[in-house]
């Protein structure tokens, strides 16, 4: 198959770096890609846009997950929503109370 020079969806230079004799149509392969991709970003994570790609790849990591990894994964989800509730219900409640006295 000759190269049309267009790049195709779900095409990664790795294959042409690092991954040299894969298969890039193979989907275990352009899962490890997509791995070592993840692995590799590199960037400050004090931000609020790092702190959401770090949630949404632990979003990711979960729904492949099956399993126990899924369950305990969801616990901690839930657990985190759990908490951010109860501080938010901690602050209005001091808040009023500050407000009211």
């Amino acid at each position: 198959m000759a190269e049309s020079g267009a790049v195709q969806p779900g095409w990664n230079p790795r294959f042409h770096e690092d991954l040299v004799g894969l298969d890039p149509y193979d989907p275990e392969a352009r899962a490890f890609a997509a791995h070592l991709d993840r692995m590799e970003r590199t960037g400050p994570t004090f931000t609020v846009e790092a702190c959401l790609d770090q949630v949404s790849d632990f979003a990711d990591s979960s729904s492949r997950a099956g399993g126990l990894r899924y369950w305990v994964s969801a616990l901690i989800a839930a657990l985190i929503v759990l908490g951010v509730i109860v501080t938010a219900w901690q602050i209005v409640t001091h808040a009023i109370a500050f407000l009211a006295g």
